[in-house]
């Protein structure tokens, strides 16, 4: 298909990521026979907005320049929403790739969003606490006029945090002279924020695993799960995966994994992680590299930690039976047709990780209302939902004879454009 921006992705978006999603979608849109209108508007992001600011370090006479991103995918469902991500090599092309993946779920879980993510070009890790509110409150005037309750929700993401997102609140609400809670999602609940808003995504996540392992044919007690990545998703996971009776066999972090056949002893995990911060020292496990505990012996793995870390060249040495994809692309396409053709049953990112923002819309929902509600109400709706689009998608995926993946990209690509088709272009 011969695209009317002419070759501005190659000037802006470019990036393996970004030419992922959208090679995700044009296969999609084929396949559906996709209005070539509707097709060609979805490949770009509506907004993208680039900014550049100083902040000061400890040491006041120093100051840096760093590198802001926000991106707007689709504008057409409602307001959008999406993560703010600190990280080294965060880049435009990155940020829209994952707000087009924000726009399929939202439109998955039926959520009335668009899908956005931003980000800033640095290091956390590198950075005292008062640097990074200081990034933080700066990065947040730059955007000021991009976000809000009914334009832009943003959330956290890696290298943000429940802190983060409080302070973008408070020089939000300092900039429009009240207090306006529901700019954000993820935050303090003493600041309006969802009780269940940090072990969503994880939780979410492990809620789809008795219907996928019953569509397999798979007993879950016993069954052994590797999770990659012990941040939010991946901790919360893991718990919530031995809560249903699996032997969680490994885990990890950015210094590498830990594996016990027999199952860890997720508690004296989660304890250590507490105290010392990374996993490489824990005593009571075996311990390899990140990689190769993709490979290793399981019923169910979880990638939760970074994209494109199943690949062509290791998808084939991949044995779980089921991959439920906590990390936004954690599999590459040439990945994806490896592990159907070996029959592995796939949970796809843009379904099985979007119970972080359902509890987000949760969140936004009693922040507007000033009403909120309890922990077992909102896991229980989240539940609800999650596991109404899990069978969606499934009766979509054996109805038209395709992948996970695929049907849950017809499901929220087909709702996006029934959107834009009725709501028409103006003038």
């Amino acid at each position: 298909m011969e695209s009317i921006a002419g070759g501005v992705e190659a000037r802006e978006w470019q990036s393996k990521m970004y030419q992922e999603a959208v090679a995700q979608f044009d296969r999609v849109a084929a396949l559906m026979d996709l209005d070539h209108n509707i097709w060609d508007r979805l490949r770009y992001p509506q907004r993208s907005l680039v900014v550049t600011f100083p902040y000061r370090k400890d040491k006041y006479s120093d100051v840096a320049t760093l590198f802001g991103y926000r991106v707007q995918h689709v504008l057409t469902m409602g307001p959008t929403k999406g993560g703010i991500r600190y990280a080294p090599d965060v880049n435009l092309g990155e940020v829209a790739a994952l707000a087009m993946l924000m726009t399929w779920k939202t439109s998955i879980v039926g959520l009335p969003f668009g899908g956005a993510k931003g980000g800033v070009r640095v290091n956390p890790m590198e950075l005292s606490l008062p640097e990074l509110q200081r990034v933080t409150r700066r990065f947040t005037a730059e955007i000021i006029n991009f976000i809000g309750p009914n334009k832009d929700i943003p959330a956290p993401d890696m290298g943000t945090n429940e802190q983060t997102m409080a302070w973008i609140m408070d020089t939000y609400s300092q900039q429009v002279g009240h207090s306006e809670p529901a700019v954000v999602t993820g935050k303090p609940p003493a600041l309006g924020g969802s009780v269940a808003r940090r072990e969503a995504t994880g939780r979410g996540l492990v809620s789809l695993l008795p219907s996928a392992a019953s569509h397999v044919g798979l007993n879950l007690a016993g069954a052994r799960v590797i999770v990659q990545g012990f941040g939010n998703v991946g901790r919360y996971a893991a718990i919530a995966a031995a809560e249903l009776g699996c032997s969680v066999v490994a885990v990890s972090d950015v210094h590498g994994a830990i594996y016990d056949p027999n199952g860890l002893e997720l508690g004296k995990v989660v304890a250590w992680i507490d105290e010392h911060g990374f996993l490489d020292e824990y005593p009571d496990a075996q311990h390899l590299g990140n990689s190769d505990m993709l490979e290793l012996p399981c019923e169910i793995l979880i990638p939760a930690a970074i994209a494109g870390v199943i690949d062509g060249a290791n998808a084939d040495r991949v044995q779980a039976r089921i991959v439920a994809e906590g990390a936004n692309g954690p599999t590459t396409m040439e990945a994806d047709a490896i592990l159907a053709d070996k029959g592995v049953f796939m949970i796809p990112d843009i379904l099985a990780n979007s119970g972080g923002v359902t509890v987000s819309y949760f969140e936004w929902v009693q922040d507007l209302q000033n009403y909120f509600w309890s922990e077992n109400e909102t896991v229980a709706r989240l539940r609800e939902i999650m596991n109404k689009a899990f069978d969606e998608v499934l009766s979509i995926s054996i109805r038209e004879k395709v992948d996970m993946r695929t049907a849950a990209l017809v499901k929220g690509v087909r709702r996006v454009a029934d959107a834009k088709l009725v709501r028409g272009v103006y003038p």
